[in-house]
């Protein structure tokens, strides 16, 4: 068979196969020439291995032709008489049938052998065939379980990480509940005593009393990043037109970055509206540009850029806490230091801080964390040493009203009360009880207090002039909610105006406000207090205005 391989490409060339068989032929007389006078007798039989090699050669095709050369030869040179082609004896015709059989028989076997040998080759090639596209196979499923394994691998770890940032949450959440009772009390009696000085104290006195207060906002502030992070912050959602609200802050930006970094803006056109809360998205836009001006010590280009994204069925389960669908993007880019793979892991984690001691609170980026998942969102970070970082925001798009806006209320004066307004204060905490209750007299209002709903019920018997509750959510027995829907069934024209640590209790689902529900999240200060106590009991005032 290695043999008739290594002819197969004479074989497909008749040109060359047949001019040989007629070569063979024609050597096969000249011998028989040469060795006449010691070969007298089968003339025919010395021409077979000629018609065998022809038909090895070159198949069926070749062999014929040769065979009736070689008989046309014999008849002519080497039976009696010459030069006549026909037998013309019965001996004569025996030898030229036996001849011709021989022949007819191995040009047949010499083409069967040639047919076997190419339905071997085929299967040969076939199967040579068959075997590469199985290596090919098997190498490309290799590759798609591996690239499986890693999407499988980095999915466990997005959700180990979530677990993680999940745990820590609900102890940072319960830790910043407990500290905001506790600011509460402190931020509370801070501005009465602010507020209840004369003028003609020491002025030491006045500075201490400032110093305490700011420290008390900075510890609220940073409860505040906790309940961020917890996502059991409370949130007003409204449509977001993200790029006015870019466009707003740009001077805002260029005023807190500095003049050494330089800001550009990339507005996508048609862009699609978000649902989000707006000041802490404001809060979370300028906490990235803070964290990108840090990142560039000595001057940068810092990149904020809105976009219409979509977020396929592969990316989802890359990142199982991501649901596919139409998002809003923000991202920020900035040309700074960038960061390595185990700080990008580490980056929304509470306290985790690559900045020098005092520089950083670690709260920043967990705080915008928190946040954008509260909202349904989702946050990337992407990074490189020396080559800058792009922080991705995702908001879900918004379908509906497009009664977008972007910009907050200014500062207003301190309202004052009246003692024709009558507050009753529904808390089971003494303290803050006391300092909620000081506060209202302070403003001017009627206070009546209650440490527990079925008190303050009994109280409501009592006192039908009551206009307003502010009660806290969280109380043993009876909660905040149960007390509120009992009074605004047989008192539906009381205000009811809650206050909590935390929100995960029945006003709030998943992080947002139920709708027409007013809350006044701990710690307050006396301006905050008195600010929603007015907007509350001026709701009926502005009502009539309007219908008048």
């Amino acid at each position: 068979m290695d043999l008739l391989s290594a002819t197969d490409w004479l074989r497909h060339r008749p040109g060359y196969t047949y001019p040989l068989a007629v070569a063979f032929v024609g050597l096969t007389f000249l011998l028989r020439l040469a060795v006449s006078d010691y070969l007298s007798g089968f003339p025919f039989l010395s021409f077979l291995p000629a018609i065998l090699l022809a038909s090895f050669i070159g198949g069926a095709g070749p062999g014929f032709v040769a065979a009736i050369l070689a008989a046309f030869i014999v008849q002519q040179f080497f039976v009696e008489p010459h030069n006549i082609f026909w037998p013309v004896s019965a001996g004569q015709w025996v030898g030229l049938s036996t001849y011709l059989i021989n022949a007819v028989i191995i040009v047949g076997l010499m083409e069967l052998i040639i047919k076997a040998h190419g339905r071997q080759s085929r299967l040969r090639n076939e199967l040579n065939s068959f075997n590469t596209r199985l290596e090919q196979t098997v190498v490309q499923r290799t590759a798609e379980l591996r690239h499986e394994m890693e999407e499988n691998a980095a999915a466990q770890a997005q959700v180990r990480q979530l677990q993680k940032m999940e745990t820590i949450g609900q102890l940072t959440g319960g830790v910043a509940h407990d500290f905001n009772n506790m600011l509460a009390i402190i931020i509370g009696n801070l501005d009465l005593a602010q507020r209840r000085m004369t003028g003609h104290e020491d002025p030491r006195l006045l500075n201490s009393i400032q110093n305490a207060k700011d420290g008390a906002q900075r510890a609220a502030v940073l409860t505040a990043r906790l309940l961020a992070f917890s996502r059991q912050q409370p949130l007003a959602p409204e449509v977001i037109d993200l790029n006015k609200l870019v466009g707003g802050m740009s001077e805002l930006l260029r005023r807190t970055l500095g003049e050494h970094i330089r800001i550009e803006t990339v507005l996508a056109g048609g862009l699609w509206p978000s649902f989000a809360d707006l000041s802490q998205l404001e809060n979370a836009i300028l906490n990235l540009a803070v964290n990108a001006r840090d990142a560039m010590p000595g001057g940068g280009h810092l990149t904020i850029e809105t976009a219409n994204t979509e977020l396929d069925e592969r990316y989802s389960r890359m990142h199982s806490e991501v649901e596919a669908g139409q998002y809003v993007m923000i991202s920020i880019t900035d040309t700074g230091t960038g960061m390595s793979p185990d700080v990008i892991d580490r980056a929304f984690d509470p306290f985790y801080t690559t900045k020098g001691p005092g520089k950083g609170t670690g709260l920043g980026l967990s705080q915008v964390y928190g946040y954008i998942k509260q909202s349904g969102g989702h946050i990337k970070i992407y990074s490189e040493i020396d080559r800058g970082t792009t922080v991705k925001i995702y908001l879900p798009r918004h379908v509906g009203a497009t009664d977008a806006r972007f910009n907050a209320a200014g500062a207003q004066p301190i309202p004052q009360g009246s003692v024709n307004d009558t507050i009753l204060v529904v808390e089971d905490d003494e303290n803050v009880r006391m300092m909620t209750a000081e506060s209202l007299h302070e403003l001017g209002y009627t206070v009546l207090q209650a440490a527990s709903g079925m008190e303050a019920l009994l109280l409501l018997e009592e006192n039908r002039e009551v206009d307003l509750i502010f009660t806290d959510i969280v109380m043993p027995q009876m909660s905040g909610r149960q007390l509120a829907d009992i009074v605004q069934e047989k008192w539906p024209a009381i205000r009811i105006l809650y206050t909590t640590g935390y929100t995960r209790n029945a006003i709030v689902h998943n992080g947002v406000l139920d709708h027409g529900v007013s809350l006044l999240a701990k710690p307050f200060s006396l301006e905050q207090l008195a600010h929603k106590i007015r907007e509350l009991l001026n709701v009926p005032a502005r009502m009539e205005d309007e219908r008048t």
